[in-house]
């Protein structure tokens, strides 16, 4: 087992969880406490269409998936609270547009598209040095705007009416970290896949509420959730011989398994942030 260790792809591999597991659980705590789990669903299907486009066009799929999910995330926003479009009926339609638009792309797309099997169900075994700093790029971009500004961005999310009478930038504040959602989701797509990975933004926060109601230490439970089921799959898709991501998502079910049993479940206090 320990030799494994010694490849780069593995190496590469194992700093990609990670990152991942951590930023993934930071975003996710705060799409699940503000019930915005469905958009996160939405954006991730909407990267498919470019995905799509940019083998079509020969371009990056990251940089145009990224440009989809920007685009398709904050349209979702637009919709919700400009033109007061039911937020679950935008999210439909830039769910079915993104996946309708990828698969003309790829369709129309000459030859065969090697890469496509990653994107949909994940291969954490091709990540590169260049997405591992990408990574770890945004990771650090992400910590340093919740450590300066955590306090504005909790009452941003949680209560805006409040916000707005403090003079405090809602909108802004709203839309930096619903471009931030998109991104880290883009990021993890190498990951886990498009198939797969919304479970990675919801799963550590179910264990981490058998534990606790309050915003940060929920954060915390999630992150070290994340991580340790991410590196356990990673391990087991090595010794089992099958993709990471199916593994990935067992060991989050298995511990939000435990959880549950371990849990107080008669701890019913509202979130405390």
């Amino acid at each position: 087992m320990l030799d494994i260790l010694g490849y780069g792809f593995f190496q590469n591999a194992l700093i990609g969880v990670l990152i991942a597991g951590m930023a993934a659980a930071i975003i996710g705590t705060y799409i699940v406490t503000r019930r915005m789990v469905f958009i996160a669903g939405g954006v991730t299907h909407a990267c498919f269409g470019g995905l799509g486009l940019g083998y079509f066009l020969g371009m990056s799929p990251i940089v145009m998936a990224s440009v989809f999910a920007v685009a398709s995330s904050l349209g979702v926003e637009w919709l919700s609270t400009r033109q007061h479009v039911r937020q679950d009926s935008a999210i439909a339609v830039i769910w079915a547009l993104g996946m309708a638009l990828g698969t003309l792309f790829i369709f129309l797309t000459p030859g065969y598209v090697p890469e496509l099997n990653s994107f949909l169900f994940g291969n954490i075994l091709t990540i590169t040095m260049g997405d591992i700093v990408a990574f770890a790029t945004f990771l650090v971009v992400l910590l340093a705007f919740f450590v300066l500004f955590y306090r504005t961005i909790i009452a941003c999310a949680f209560d805006p009416d409040f916000a707005r009478t403090m003079n405090l930038p809602v909108a802004a504040v709203n839309c930096v970290m619903t471009v931030l959602t998109a991104l880290c989701i883009v990021l993890t797509i190498r990951l886990i896949g498009i198939m797969l990975l919304l479970s990675l933004f919801t799963m550590p926060q179910m264990i981490a509420e058998n534990f606790t109601r309050n915003f940060r230490p929920m954060a915390l439970i999630s992150v070290v959730a994340s991580v340790l089921c991410s590196v356990a799959g990673l391990v087991f898709s090595y010794v089992l011989n099958v993709p990471a991501s199916s593994t990935i998502v067992i060991m989050l079910v298995m511990a939000y398994a435990v959880a549950r049993v371990i849990g107080n479940k008669k701890h019913k206090s509202p979130l405390v942030y």
